[in-house]
């Protein structure tokens, strides 16, 4: 499922999260990619230790935390600290997979392993910034084009294979994370999303409809017989 999450970030949040990362230690891309990944990847990123990705990072996470879509599609269960990229012109990453396995250094004691059901990009560059620079996904009805406002997301299966085009001009800034869900099949989890859209929905229209007490039902014994906690 590839799903749209708008405002994630409010206008003033982004202004903020930009003016944070301006000063922040850019780094090569390729320092901190594999090595099949590395001869695809050209652009700068910010290592996972510095200030200004940790500030902003847990902005967003805070932010995570507050939205119902993202919980309803993605049923967390851990979410890999966000990290940063910045693409100028010239920059791109080729078509890849991102690694099954990601390790959090950030957490307390030893490196906790997230498992990346699902990859995530939070624009920080309205469109009309830069040209080029869109994020390309490989799903089951072709290549999806993904260019979003700053403060939107996009949240997609973790197995896509995916890409971002050159920037022939501007500024290409975002976050990108993983989650490990509670459900680590792509079906189950879109089941579980239609299910909860629709039970929102009826109860929105016909809050005092007696299937709503049977549908929610259904939603809480699918997620106790397939989550994994």
């Amino acid at each position: 499922m590839l799903l749209h999450i708008p405002d994630v970030l409010t206008a003033e949040q982004v202004t903020q999260a930009r003016q944070q990362l301006a000063t922040a230690g850019w780094t090569d891309g390729r320092l901190t990619a594999g090595y099949q990944s590395a001869q695809a990847k050209h652009n700068l990123q910010l290592p996972e230790s510095d200030p200004a990705a940790r500030a902003v990072g847990s902005a967003i996470l805070d932010a995570l935390g507050r939205n119902s879509t993202f919980f309803s599609a993605a049923l967390p269960r851990r979410i890999f600290p966000p990290l940063f990229n910045c693409y100028q012109p010239g920059q791109t990453f080729g078509f890849h997979v991102d690694n099954a396995v990601r390790y959090d250094y950030t957490a307390p004691g030893q490196p906790q392993p997230v498992r990346t059901d699902l990859s995530a990009t939070l624009f920080l560059s309205d469109p009309d910034e830069y040209e080029g620079g869109e994020l390309v996904i490989e799903d089951t009805y072709g290549n999806q084009r993904v260019k979003l406002p700053a403060g939107h997301m996009v949240l997609y299966p973790g197995t896509s294979l995916h890409q971002v085009t050159p920037v022939t001009a501007g500024t290409r800034l975002a976050s990108f994370f993983w989650i490990q869900s509670m459900l680590r099949d792509d079906g189950q989890r879109r089941l579980m999303w239609d299910l909860d859209v629709s039970i929102r929905r009826l109860t929105h229209d016909h809050p005092e409809h007696p299937a709503l007490v049977n549908l929610t039902g259904v939603y809480h014994n699918l997620l106790r017989q397939w989550a994994d906690v």
